[in-house]
């Protein structure tokens, strides 16, 4: 082995790696992004959880009881419910993700020594941030039983006054297939379909067909539709197989609409089609698109609340994740599979996902020109 020959082409790869700043600003953003976004983001604790409250007491006992769940920070008070039912509404539309029920009785109970039942309802479809919940509102219980014990003393009661009954909504079993189950949907969506048509005006520039496209009288509107149709019908394959898969072999309900999940999931797909395009006609290189596609498919894995919960992530990831098309996607799925609510509760989520579709492909549209560079 010549050592001049060798330093030779060492010189040569890292000259080409420096006139090659796109590659070489991804290769090292990429890692520092991972850092920041895995350091800084991910949270398995789940604080501040926002819970609706119905306080069918209204006196001095039931209202300790209430600040007693605000001060473990899981629970944020931000919500006053008219009912029992108003509370289960609060959380079947995603408006609150656990409701605190006192029933008209519980001081009576507490001031005669009998125990007093209060139900916690939490909304299971995510089990790291459900298991949270259930800890700290035993955990309240336990607390304010030895609490009245203790200033009760001698009184030869053994029964915990406080009685907190905790009922897990949506997934009782707290099953983990049947949260990562209908978020695979978005994922396998997500990340085939940028990858796939981030590279096509790309290659197509690459393999010299894009002259054959430019020829002909079809518009720039219609050259962009044109390559997204058959995707399409790809992604709504896709879709079928994961919900047969997931229903027979995990056990996944679909408590829902059928109809709904296509539609809305039609949105989706197609708001992924135009961010595929949106990069293809960015990048230069089938290389660079497809190092851009995965710029993007890692804070789909983090931010979107496909892994960790979105409740415990601080504000500014919070903030960033409302920029992923996949986080109102998965917030549909889930909702439509394992609680069986309807368009009437995922109308934010559903024009969210129109004003990706329009956005990315009127921005593609308006990068692609139609003619030789």
């Amino acid at each position: 082995m010549n050592r001049g020959r060798l330093r030779s082409i060492f010189a040569k790869e890292f000259i080409q790696m420096r006139r090659d700043r796109g590659t070489l600003g991804l290769m090292l953003g990429i890692p520092v992004m991972q850092l920041l976004l895995f350091g800084y983001a991910i949270r398995l604790d789940v604080r501040n959880l926002h819970t609706a409250v119905y306080d069918a007491s209204r006196t001095q006992e039931s209202r300790e009881l209430i600040q007693r769940f605000g001060a473990t920070r899981n629970f944020d008070i931000r919500v006053q419910a008219v009912s029992y039912q108003d509370a289960i509404r609060r959380v079947d539309n995603g408006e609150a993700h656990a409701a605190i029920v006192i029933p008209e009785d519980y001081a009576r109970r507490i001031k005669r020594g009998r125990p007093a039942p209060v139900q916690v309802l939490v909304d299971a479809t995510s089990p790291t941030a459900s298991q949270s919940a259930i800890a700290a509102a035993q955990l309240v219980g336990q607390r304010g039983s030895l609490d009245i014990l203790g200033q009760r003393a001698g009184a030869g009661r053994t029964q915990l006054p406080i009685d907190v009954r905790v009922r897990p909504l949506y997934n009782p079993a707290l099953s983990s297939p049947l949260f990562i189950v209908p978020g695979i949907i978005g994922m396998i969506l997500s990340n085939i379909l940028i990858v796939v048509t981030a590279m096509a005006v790309v290659r197509e520039r690459e393999h010299g067909t894009l002259e054959q496209l430019i020829v002909t009288p079809l518009t720039r509107a219609e050259i962009m539709l044109g390559k997204i149709g058959p995707y399409v019908l790809v992604g709504l394959a896709q879709i079928t197989a994961v919900l047969l898969v997931g229903h027979f072999l995990f056990r996944v309900p679909v408590r829902g609409s059928v109809l709904l999940i296509y539609v809305l999931s039609l949105l989706f797909i197609v708001a992924n089609l135009g961010l595929g395009l949106f990069i293809s006609t960015l990048a230069r290189t089938q290389a660079l698109a497809m190092q851009t596609s995965f710029m993007i498919l890692l804070p789909n894995v983090l931010l979107s609340g496909f892994m960790f919960p979105r409740e415990g992530m601080p504000p500014l990831a919070r903030e960033l994740g409302l920029i992923l098309p996949l986080t109102y996607y998965l917030e549909i799925m889930r909702s439509i599979v394992l609680k069986g609510v309807g368009l009437e509760a995922l109308w934010p989520q559903s024009l969210a996902l129109v004003g990706f579709a329009v956005l990315f492909l009127w921005f593609s549209t308006l990068r692609f020109n139609k003619q030789l560079e």
